[in-house]
């Protein structure tokens, strides 16, 4: 009897060790497999913002550079237009919107994964609500329109950039975190092309890296 129990259990271990061809399976194999297995699962559920970069790009693109236009002409600078400047924002708004659309239908709608779209969304929204409470403090405290302008202009930028930091770091999404890293650059520095010139370098700097990152999402999400 113990034969008998011998030679069942051992063909049992003999065929969960074993592969497809019927050669036996070692550790290193099994740990390959996990691997890939991991690997493949963290790709799939990988949250994609291209859509936000997209709208994020051709908001600052086209709307900082029309605003732009329109003020740097101006002696004295008086800033750019408040219903222009209003749509830019609406832009902002409803990128962070579209990414959250786009990261639950990549990562489902439901568990921790919705909850992480929903503070990612109002975080942003968070962050905008701050950015023009301090403008009105700032108007309140006497600053000149050629501050409030390097402050419009700038502010949202970094508030996107520090939003994509945090995102990388709670994906560990490198070129995410590059680009978060390049806004938070560009916020800092484009302020000194002065407060008509600096909604052109953020036109371009930031605008373009988004349109950039757009482009070769999907690329780093296949690799």
């Amino acid at each position: 009897m113990n034969e008998t129990a011998d030679t069942t259990g051992g063909a049992g271990m003999n065929e969960a060790a074993a592969t497809d061809d019927g050669s036996p399976m070692g550790a290193a194999e099994a740990a390959a497999i996990i691997r890939e297995a991991g690997q493949r699962a963290r790709q799939e559920f990988r949250v994609s913002h291209r859509v936000t970069f997209t709208i994020w790009g051709l908001g600052l693109l086209l709307g900082y550079g029309a605003l732009w236009l329109a003020a740097r002409g101006q002696r004295p600078f008086h800033g750019p237009d408040p219903a222009a400047f209003a749509t830019v924002v609406l832009l902002a708004n409803a990128s962070a919107a579209a990414g959250l659309l786009s990261a639950r239908a990549d990562t489902g709608v439901g568990g921790l994964s919705a909850v992480r779209q929903r503070i990612h969304f109002l975080s942003v929204l968070a962050g905008l609500g701050a950015v023009f409470t301090l403008e009105g403090a700032l108007v309140h405290a006497g600053a000149g329109r050629p501050v409030i302008g390097v402050f419009e202009a700038s502010a949202p930028v970094l508030v996107a950039g520090l939003f994509y930091v945090i995102t990388s770091a709670v994906w560990l999404d490198w070129p995410v975190l590059g680009l978060g890293i390049w806004l938070i650059v560009v916020a800092a520095a484009g302020g000194f092309a002065g407060p008509a010139g600096v909604w052109g370098v953020d036109a371009l700097a930031a605008g373009l890296a988004f349109l950039l990152i757009a482009v070769i999402d999907p690329w780093v999400r296949r690799s």
